[in-house]
């Protein structure tokens, strides 16, 4: 499948990013088809040159080729007209994961285990001291053992 997808150029903390179509498959920054563009975000917003430039012509042929943009190329073609692109709403994007929640319910299972055991000790203790302790009974003194048989 045909992408056109941003390749970062640039140095460190100075990024520069070509516009290109490549194989989906290919790595971000290796073999591409053709290069379509530029994008510099280091530019301003609103500043004398612009930021993304693009062939059109040649995005559009593409885009009769069956190459799918990339969200972000898609914005910046959608602000040409080219294509419609639509913000994504996904309200599920903050909750935990299948197995996060299943920890969760977990360690929820074994606080309230806990909570429950240290409630019944403090019942039982509480039971054991509200009745009164039975005194020891005296011990009865040991008898003597029998004296050693008598010989006949």
């Amino acid at each position: 499948m045909l992408k056109i997808r941003l390749a970062r150029g640039g140095a460190k903390k100075r990024p520069y990013y070509s516009i290109v179509v490549a194989d989906s498959r290919a790595p971000r920054d290796g073999r591409f088809l053709e290069k379509v563009g530029a994008y510099n975000p280091m530019l301003a917003k609103d500043g004398p040159q612009p930021r993304v430039t693009l062939k059109l012509d040649r995005i559009q042929e593409w885009l009769g080729k069956g190459a799918q943009p990339t969200d972000r190329v898609a914005r910046f073609l959608a602000a040409e007209g080219l294509v419609k692109w639509e913000h994504g709403n996904n309200p599920q994007k903050a909750q935990p994961g299948k197995k996060a929640q299943e920890r969760a319910a977990e360690r929820a299972q074994r606080e309230a285990d806990r909570a429950e055991a240290e409630a019944a000790a403090k019942a039982e203790a509480a039971a054991a001291a509200a009745a009164p302790a039975p005194a020891p009974e005296p011990e009865a003194p040991a008898e003597e053992a029998p004296a050693a048989s008598e010989e006949a």
